[in-house]
């Protein structure tokens, strides 16, 4: 079961690789292209991804700690680093 938020590492696909949604404890990523047919397998497709979607908004909506907005990331490097290669 994917839940949304709880680590780095785990993926969650629909149709096969059709969507990709990474997960992250600070951010998620969601990638692909998804045609949803007239069809029962444009259903389940459709589907899984409220599924999905839904688990994220009840994530969400349910951290009462929830920033207006996390800073950008990654953060800018801080000091120079001398260079190996001179």
């Amino acid at each position: 079961m994917f839940k949304p938020f709880a680590n780095d590492t785990d993926v969650l696909n629909i149709a096969g690789d059709a969507i990709s949604i990474e997960n992250g404890v600070k951010r998620l990523t969601i990638s692909g292209d998804l045609t949803i047919a007239r069809d029962k397998a444009g259903l389940a497709n459709a589907l899984a991804l409220h599924k999905a979607l839904g688990a994220i908004v009840e994530s969400l909506q349910g951290d009462a700690s929830l920033p207006a907005k996390l800073p950008d990331e990654p953060n800018a490097p801080s000091g120079t680093a001398d260079n190996p290669f001179i």
